[in-house]
């Protein structure tokens, strides 16, 4: 069954919701189904034949590592809230219990189409040279090869554990993949059960002797059968299974922590112990091994997924070879702008230009790590300060903040603890921070902050200017080569002060007062965003232009949904580029036919949250609103998080968002999606010879209006968005 299969089974048409109560929970979609729709298209485009080979295996990979997080931190809590009987319904209207039930049908089909797909490309690996060998494929000069790897590489990492009164069911971690083997002594008919971990330490695929350009490769659970021997002398196998665990990963922290490091270092290690949601299995797993080992985990059958082929698809990663440029996309490297060449890589001196907007990947993110570089070798630079949510394990920007601070100069670092999976390598970097005679502060204990701002500090004469960086992604030179992001300069002195006032806000608690350019969560995001939402739908009932264009990965908080839906009402145009969850039903006569869904999946990751309001007048004309932002309109962002939302009122900034970043969002049709009132997504048509633009393409192709130097920008493509 595919995801369209299952939402046409379970959700009902447009057609049957014209019929439906839409003041009711109807008129939402669930968040966790939705979730779950984005990996299927994550899927689906593995089966793209416009994508690179390994590029497609690439996306079963990633696929395999979101169902993972999915189910540590989503589907745990949902378990949680059914063991407590706890039956408060989501706002589309299903209780916990009603939800892990369609999460069970659909993520089941969802693991099944992942080995479908896979089988499909590792057809054409094969034809390819990239070859996994089955066991009875192994040749006799493979396993002489396989005996000296298994000896120096493997050998000393194992531990095989035995499974008697003697020996208790050991401790596997999350994520933790084993065999579990039924031997049998060579003399005698004594039996033995034993477990054997697979160490996540070392490769899951090892190369084999090759030739004629072939690359192949053997999975290390297989060179571990072929040694059995070797790890329980005397016994031969008689019968094995593989499985692999889950374990709820989400975090809780006592509210009056004293020490919040401590806390969360002890609470990390809660994580590496909690319970396990769900086990997969090799098909055809039976018997009292297989009892005792669901028993020892505390299992169940409904926890249970047999599956054919491999278990831990996220580790087909390794498979995607560097040197085989030809499966893989075309080299791309990121455009240094040319306003920064002009200034022969003077940041400040390109930003006190004017106000300049990066879209990353296609600008390098470099220029961020420059920026706070210069800053700490600058004599003139006085204080800087930096939020800190997700960064790299050697992060040159904690590098640069130490730096500066050994240097003398005031720093002040805002370290988020609560990054989900990312905590204990931002409590190594808060520690270092600290060493290096940096502030460090951990920001509000019931709210995360997930605000992307950082601040310079500069005697320039007799005054002191900020120059101040607005993102909407992390400060994670990694990531930032596949997520798209923007990253905002500007030394413009109001927003150096709401800048300043957020830092006051998060350090000391000092409720800002008035922000000029700057709307902040929990306090006015979301009431500003239903304000310009409410008056585009005014400007509409007074017979003017009325449009909304935004771009976020999530839209799930259903005071934001009920706003759009009220405009959509009025006559606003709305058009929506959602990367991922989405719990609004867009095109239902009547009540949203004027809210168009779509979703881009391709070669890099959508990140960037944005939103444009035409104010009265065409969304291209200088009368537009503007906004980037670090948040996505859900109930946590809005609510619980620190989030911010900057309004860019730089004509060249505003032209670039709309007709450049935005446009070219609206008009692609190569990796887009199109929603449907039921929740599913479709493929969007491309007619047969038809031209099929790609914004990826495109931004790869064209510079970014802000960032073009002395050339002018009158040559840089613009975009004019035609509705489909």
């Amino acid at each position: 069954m595919t995801h369209a299969d299952f939402l046409t089974a379970d959700f009902p048409t447009a057609q049957a919701l014209s019929g439906v109560d839409l003041t009711g929970s109807a008129r939402y979609f669930n968040r966790e189904l939705s979730w779950l729709g984005f990996n299927w298209r994550v899927v689906e485009e593995a089966e793209n034949p416009r994508v690179p080979l390994l590029e497609r295996l690439r996306f079963i990979s990633i696929s395999a590592s979101n169902l993972d997080e999915f189910y540590t931190v989503r589907v745990a809590g949902l378990r949680e809230l059914k063991r407590e009987k706890n039956t408060t319904p989501a706002i589309d209207g299903l209780s916990p219990a009603e939800q892990l039930v369609l999460i069970d049908q659909d993520a089941r089909n969802l693991l099944q189409a992942q080995q479908r797909v896979f089988e499909g490309l590792r057809v054409e690996m094969a034809e390819a040279g990239i070859i996994i060998v089955e066991p009875d494929e192994i040749t006799e000069e493979d396993r002489v090869h396989l005996a000296d790897v298994f000896m120096r590489k493997v050998f000393s990492v194992l531990s095989p554990l035995a499974i008697d009164p003697a020996h208790p069911f050991p401790f596997l971690p999350n994520m933790g993949y084993s065999l579990a083997l039924e031997l049998e002594a060579k003399t005698g008919k004594r039996h033995l059960d034993a477990l054997l971990p697979i160490p996540a330490q070392i490769d899951r695929f090892w190369s084999l002797p090759s030739a004629n350009g072939e690359s192949r490769f053997i999975a290390l659970e297989e060179l571990l059968l072929l040694h059995v021997e070797h790890l329980f002398p005397g016994y031969k196998l008689k019968n094995h299974f593989d499985f692999r665990i889950l374990r709820d990963s989400d975090l809780e922290v006592e509210e009056e922590a004293e020490d919040l490091v401590r806390e969360f270092e002890v609470a990390l290690k809660r994580r590496r112990r909690g319970e396990v949601v769900r086990m997969t299995v090799s098909r055809g797993a039976a018997g009292p091994l297989f009892d005792l080992v669901k028993r020892e985990l505390n299992v169940t059958d409904d926890e249970v997924v047999a599956l054919d082929g491999f278990l831990g698809k996220a580790q087909f990663s390794e498979l995607v070879l560097d040197n085989r440029r030809d499966l893989l996309w075309p080299n791309f490297t990121p455009r240094v702008p040319e306003r920064v060449q002009d200034h022969e890589g003077d940041m400040f001196a390109a930003i006190r230009q004017k106000d300049m907007l990066l879209h990353h990947p296609y600008e390098t993110f470099d220029m961020v790590v420059r920026f706070l570089q210069q800053a700490a070798r600058d004599p003139d630079v006085v204080a800087i300060k930096q939020t800190l949510y997700r960064t790299s394990k050697r992060s040159p920007i904690v590098e640069a903040l130490c730096e500066a601070a050994e240097d003398g100069k005031s720093v002040t670092a805002l370290v988020e603890l609560k990054a989900r999976f990312d905590e204990a390598a931002n409590i190594r970097q808060s520690r270092r921070l600290e060493r290096s005679g940096a502030h460090v502060v951990y920001g509000f204990l019931d709210l995360k902050t997930h605000a992307k701002i950082s601040t310079v500090v500069r005697r320039e004469g007799d005054e002191l200017v900020t120059y101040t960086h607005y993102g909407t992604g992390n400060y994670h030179p990694i990531t930032a080569r596949v997520y798209t992001d923007l990253s905002f300069f500007t030394c413009d002195a109001n927003l150096g002060r709401d800048a300043t006032k957020v830092f006051n806000y998060l350090s000391g608690y000092a409720r800002p007062e008035k922000l000029d350019n700057l709307a902040i969560s929990p306090i006015d995001l979301k009431s500003t965003l239903i304000a310009r939402i409410e008056k585009e739908a005014e400007h509409a009932r007074g017979g003017k232009p009325a449009t909304i264009w935004a771009k976020m990965n999530s839209l799930v908080e259903p005071e934001v949904i009920d706003a759009l839906y009220a405009a959509s009402q009025a006559g606003v145009q709305i058009s929506l580029v959602i990367r991922g969850i989405c719990g609004l039903r867009p095109g239902i006569k009547g009540f949203s036919e004027n809210i168009r869904v779509k979703s881009v999946v391709g070669r890099f990751l959508e990140h960037s949250r944005i939103v444009c309001f035409g104010n009265g007048a065409d969304i291209t004309s200088k009368k537009a609103r503007v906004f980037i932002s670090s948040a996505d309109w859900m109930g946590r962002n809005l609510n619980r998080r620190v989030e911010t939302l900057v309004e860019i009122k730089n004509a060249t900034v505003k032209a670039q968002i709309v007709n450049q970043i935005m446009a070219a969002n609206m008009a692609d049709v190569a990796q887009s999606w199109v929603m449907e009132p039921s929740g599913r997504f479709v493929r969007a048509e491309v007619p047969e010879g038809a031209f099929a633009f790609n914004c990826h393409r495109f931004f790869m192709e064209n510079p970014s209006l802000s960032g073009r130097g002395s050339a002018g920008a009158k040559d840089v493509p613009q975009l004019t968005h035609t509705e489909e």
